[in-house]
């Protein structure tokens, strides 16, 4: 259940994040904002980092043990 909840956390943070920083970024650059395909973006990135990251360290983890 830890792991369910702690990457609803890291999905949640990561729209937020990306909404903001893509809203900054795309009116600098005179872009047009859609906000829904960047939170996704966001999300599937975070996801994916949060999780490979877990997943090298515990390889790393049970060898020095």
């Amino acid at each position: 259940m830890k792991w369910l909840e702690s990457n609803l956390v890291v999905i949640f943070w990561a729209v937020i994040f990306g909404e903001v920083i893509g809203y900054i970024g795309e009116s600098l650059e005179q872009m047009t904002y859609r906000p829904m395909q960047l939170g996704i973006t966001m999300a599937i990135v975070a996801f994916i980092a949060v999780n490979g990251v877990t997943l090298l360290s515990r390889d790393s983890n049970a060898k020095k043990n």
